[in-house]
């Protein structure tokens, strides 16, 4: 009875013993951060990027249009004659050209982007919620990490993006002939321009996006865990306005050097920052450096609230699901 007695007692759920051998550290230890394993923020991210991107993807059409000078199909930096004339050649599924290459690299991309963050957070806040700094450079590794796995799909998809004039068929006969015709080196040619652009950008947003979200909180905390999705849409609407507004010049200078050599686009031979801003401004004037500033925004803004939410949204699912097995225990 007494040996039942004991062996009932040990198996009881609520039994916490005070310490584990060391030679099963191993077995049962798991790296968690805020609830979550790091896969899981791989796949939150990825939900969260292709959400974002392909709800978002005609207003990113609508840009690449404006912002690809030469004789490209549209010449006008107005966004209603942009989009007339997308329509016009081409109907509504002109939005939507290359918004496969989208799909192939916004998944996995942001999976890299949002699990790096979360890592990086994690190292340099040392616990703090109240460093920005942390926030910031978190945000610069995640993209640099990011870039290097969306640069290439973007590049096709910018391709595609021109519309009729393009010469490409579709994602792959892009792919094919670009490595045919140009080498692996031009899926890359935009890559340090997309780092220095996005690195402030990434650096603004995610430093905006959590003062914003901490500062909507203390608002009203009483009523914070049920309006986290307005907290976290309007948090990242803010950080991806601003962020956007900021980095346009960058962009434009991207968009041309992915570009370059499509649709009677220029094409440099340096494939230097300088070199492009030099054409662009003899061209077009330091007003061709915003150009698509205005679809820029409104692309980041409603896309950052979408990713956000999507991101926390999938994070709480993830959260819930864990704490609900094994009563809250990591296993």
């Amino acid at each position: 009875m007494a040996t039942e007695a004991t062996t009932t007692k040990f198996q009881n759920p609520e039994f916490r013993p005070v310490s584990q051998p060391s030679e099963f550290d191993h077995e049962i230890k798991v790296v968690v951060h805020d609830g979550l394993r790091y896969w899981q923020y791989m796949i939150a991210g990825s939900v969260a990027g292709s959400v974002e991107h392909m709800a978002m993807f005609p207003v990113d059409t609508v840009k690449t249009h404006m912002q690809a000078l030469g004789s490209c199909p549209i010449k006008s930096v107005g966004v209603r004659q942009a989009v007339q004339s997308i329509l016009k050649s081409e109907g509504a599924a002109g939005l939507y050209r290359g918004i496969w290459a989208m799909g192939l690299g916004a998944g996995p991309a942001h999976a890299v982007y949002f699990s790096v963050y979360e890592i990086c957070k994690k190292s340099f806040s040392g616990g703090n919620p109240n460093n920005p700094a942390a926030y910031a450079v978190s945000g610069v590794f995640a993209t640099v990490a990011s870039d290097a796995v969306f640069t290439p799909m973007d590049m096709v998809k910018q391709r595609l993006q021109l519309g009729k004039h393009s010469p490409y068929k579709g994602v792959f006969d892009c792919v094919k002939r670009v490595l045919r015709d140009e080498g692996i080196g031009a899926f890359y040619a935009s890559y340090k321009t997309t780092v220095l652009m996005n690195a402030p950008f990434t650096a603004v947003h995610f430093t905006t996006y959590e003062a914003a979200k901490r500062g909507l909180m203390e608002i009203s905390p009483e009523s914070a865990d049920d309006e986290q999705l307005v907290v976290h849409a309007t948090a990242g609407a803010v950080a991806g306005a601003l962020a956007a507004a900021l980095t346009t010049p960058l962009d434009v200078v991207k968009t041309q050097l992915q570009c370059q050599g499509v649709c009677g686009c220029d094409r440099f031979k340096s494939g230097s920052i300088g070199d492009v801003i030099h054409t662009i401004v003899k061209k077009d004037g330091y007003r061709g450096l915003m150009r698509g500033w205005i679809p820029r925004m409104l692309f980041h803004a409603p896309a950052a609230a979408i990713c956000w939410s999507t991101y926390e949204a999938t994070k709480a699912f993830f959260q819930d699901l864990n704490s609900s097995n094994d009563g809250g225990s990591v296993t």
